[in-house]
């Protein structure tokens, strides 16, 4: 099946990376911006359009997060085991992309920030790598359209169920839009996956 060479092709990542610790490995390392943005930067150029196999995320990341300053080895490896991640969630069936995001138990106001910062991660990585927007489809385009309004929002939320219930929304919609982008533009990532030689 091709799921099962999929699998078998993408690297299984055991323990699944979480917003606060990869937020505080990066702040170790003097890089001032969040898993959220990362996470959404690594989507936005895989939804982009950029191959499993483009080794330039990295290149990428470095001109934005830190300044065109390589990476030391410790970051570099959380960033692959991150990208890795990304990747696996991306190709299996049944929208399993995980947002990065802070846990429930975290403060609205801190979700909701994050979350604004994974969808401008998100357009910038996207922006990385699909320049062309003519050739996107009417939905693809209205979900950037929505993505960009997402990332200006500044109004603080209230803790009562009504306001989780939006921010729980906002978030299915932002993971279902990405995955949206994916499966239009991302066919070049997929393509790599079908010219790989199966072992039977």
């Amino acid at each position: 099946m091709f799921s099962i060479h999929l699998q078998t092709r993408v690297r299984f990542v055991e323990k699944q990376l979480d917003y606060d610790s990869v937020s505080n490995k990066l702040s170790q390392q003097s890089i001032i911006v969040d898993a959220a943005e990362v996470h959404g930067i690594l989507c936005g150029m895989l939804c982009g359009g950029m191959s499993l196999t483009d080794q330039k995320w990295l290149e990428a990341l470095s001109e934005t997060i830190n300044q065109g300053e390589g990476f030391s080895d410790q970051t570099q490896h959380l960033l692959t085991t991150l990208f890795n991640q990304t990747c696996q969630q991306l190709l299996e069936p049944e929208f399993a992309l995980t947002l990065l995001l802070p846990d429930d138990q975290a403060p609205i106001n801190d979700r909701g920030a994050a979350l604004i910062n994974w969808v401008q991660g998100f357009m910038l990585g996207f922006g990385l790598h699909q320049q062309d927007l003519m050739q996107c489809s009417d939905d693809v385009k209205e979900a950037l359209e929505d993505f960009s309004d997402i990332s200006r929002m500044e109004e603080p939320m209230d803790a009562d169920e009504e306001s989780e219930k939006a921010l729980l929304e906002v978030e299915e919609y932002v993971k279902i839009s990405a995955i949206l982008c994916f499966s239009e533009l991302g066919q070049s990532l997929l393509d790599d996956q079908q010219d790989t030689p199966s072992v039977h």
